[in-house]
């Protein structure tokens, strides 16, 4: 195993960690982006340091460790590159205005990638979980949107099976879960559908909300 913490916000630790590991395995066959930053709250609190740093982290790192991949797993027999986004990048959300703008770009990036190299032994997919039951969600549970818990919780558990499968088989996309993917995009398809479930699914998502804030009192 090769440990090598990397900012990929920063483009020479990009390059670094794509030779460092080139030159301990000697080659490279599939690349993960699953690093992720958010900074909660509207366009009108949120810092623009933080909103530079959303887009550098969730976008650009993506994009960068992806070409610099691409020389390296065009040498192999069969190459994957997995992208985590969001259902976030489906449909946006008030309160993750920059988060969701990151998540549409990396989605779209992906499915473009996807496209340019059909015709090569590299498959590039990308996994679209909804709201999951980790620190990135738990430990800022009172700044997050009730919209988001009206959705099933999965694990990263859930989310790291979801990847190897687009590994095996290239497909482009995974919504986690596939229910909450197929309303997510029809929200974003209709929005008058999505003004009139708003209020049921945030009294939903309220109350899910209770139930995991209750959870986390008990365990501390």
């Amino acid at each position: 195993v090769l440990a090598i913490p990397t900012d990929v916000s920063d483009l020479a630790a990009c390059k670094a960690l794509i030779e460092k590991t080139v030159a301990h395995f000697d080659g490279l066959d599939i690349l993960i982006n699953n690093a992720g930053y958010h900074a909660r709250g509207d366009v009108t609190e949120i810092s623009i340091e933080d909103m530079d740093q959303i887009i550098d982290v969730n976008l650009k790192g993506p994009m960068r460790l992806s070409k610099l991949a691409l020389p390296h797993l065009q040498k192999a027999e069969c190459a994957a590159i997995v992208n985590v986004a969001s259902l976030a990048g489906r449909v946006p959300v008030g309160g993750e205005t920059s988060y969701s703008t990151s998540k549409f770009g990396l989605r779209a990036f992906s499915i473009a990638m996807a496209e340019e190299l059909a015709d090569t032994p590299i498959n590039v997919s990308v996994v679209s979980p909804g709201p999951i039951d980790t620190g990135f969600i738990m430990d800022e549970i009172d700044h997050v949107p009730d919209l988001v818990f009206s959705q099933p919780m999965s694990t990263s558990e859930e989310v790291a099976a979801a990847v190897l499968i687009c590994i095996g088989d290239g497909k482009v996309e995974r919504a986690i879960p596939a229910a909450s993917g197929v309303l997510a995009t029809a929200a974003y398809v209709l929005p008058a559908l999505k003004r009139s479930l708003r209020p049921t699914l945030e009294k939903k998502g309220q109350k899910s909300k209770q139930k995991y804030l209750a959870r986390n009192a008990a365990t501390h």
